[in-house]
């Protein structure tokens, strides 16, 4: 039987961390950022953490 493959969409939006949580990209950074302040999108710059009930569906996706 082949290798599995990763879901490619999920590989280049989702980081799993040594510890094993799994790391995503904020929203909201793309444009429009006149009227955003600058304290927020200093804050949209860090990553989160994927919800804890979506996680085990992501991790999945990246055979984790």
């Amino acid at each position: 039987m082949p290798k599995q493959k990763s879901h490619r969409g999920a590989a280049k939006r989702f980081k799993v961390s040594a510890s094993g949580k799994v790391l995503r990209r904020r929203s909201e950074t793309s444009h429009i950022l006149t009227k955003k302040t600058t304290k927020r999108k200093r804050k949209l710059r860090k990553a989160a953490l994927v919800a804890p009930g979506f996680e085990k569906t992501v991790k999945k996706m990246l055979l984790h």
